[in-house]
């Protein structure tokens, strides 16, 4: 799944570009995870303001409404002038006076949404209980350890569950916790103020590093210009099972965390 860094470069690669185009024409193949919630033809005519991010999801505004963005499982965003005629996992495509924006996802996990503002019953329900941005001003030390000292779940669900801080996904999460020293399965609210702030700058780093890698290409991922990230070069942890430890040599452990596989290092993560 696409996480917060690779949306973020997914981003960066065409918000420039659309800014001020005019909504030409607006197509969709077939349904996505959650519907359009109005008439395409209704697009018609819009302009692109800007495009923000909101943990794994692009805001897309224009001067009347908002266009929400997610690349689910395996989707990804195309923008040029000359894409090639849709295909069968082509299921959103908005021509506009300044090239052509593309949803490409095979498993149909993803989705674009119409909602009239952000006061929207539907943005709030999907952006409203989202956490803090955790490349923003707004995510401080003392804000993330009183996010945890409130939850007594494993700390790795924590991170994954994005209402303390938003956006740090299942690679991203392993890491961070490997870099910090901390065990996946410690309850958040036990872990102690000079170990919460290494944490809170591992994330802040490892998500940094892997925007400016161009995010993680694991299998298909790429931005919107087709090209794929290169921070699956960097990872210490994530999907080395059995490897050794860059630190001590030990060899990495996988075991399974809400369906979700994490890695570790049992003698780098003790506390």
């Amino acid at each position: 799944m696409p996480e917060l860094p690779e949306v973020e470069v997914t981003r960066l690669s065409f918000a420039d570009r659309i800014a001020g185009a005019h909504i030409l024409s607006v197509r969709m193949g077939k349904s996505l995870r959650w519907p359009l919630q109005c008439d395409p033809a209704a697009l018609v005519g819009r302009q692109v303001i800007t495009v923000r991010r909101r943990g794994k999801y692009l805001i897309v505004d224009l001067n009347v409404g908002h266009l929400l963005v997610h690349l689910g499982m395996s989707g990804s965003l195309s923008f040029g002038t000359e894409l090639p005629p849709a295909g069968r996992h082509d299921h959103f495509d908005m021509q506009t006076s300044q090239g052509q924006l593309r949803l490409n996802d095979p498993r149909r996990f993803g989705a674009v949404v119409v909602v009239s503002g952000e006061e929207d019953p539907t943005f709030l329900k999907l952006l409203g209980k989202l956490g803090m941005e955790p490349l923003s001003d707004d995510f401080t030390v003392q804000r993330f350890q009183l996010g945890l000292k409130r939850r007594k779940a494993p700390i790795k669900q924590v991170l994954l569950a994005g209402d303390v801080v938003v956006g740090v996904g299942n690679i991203y999460a392993s890491e961070a916790l490997f870099r910090a020293g901390i065990r996946p399965t410690r309850s958040a609210n036990t872990i102690g103020q000079q170990r919460v702030a290494i944490l809170y700058h591992a994330i802040r780093s490892l998500l940094e590093q892997a925007v400016q890698a161009g995010g993680t290409t694991l299998r298909d991922f790429s931005n919107a210009q087709g090209a794929t990230g290169h921070f699956q070069l960097q990872t210490q942890v994530y999907a080395r099972e059995g490897q050794p430890c860059p630190v001590c040599g030990s060899r990495i452990r996988a075991i399974r965390q809400g369906q979700r596989s994490t890695f570790f290092c049992p003698v780098c993560q003790k506390s």
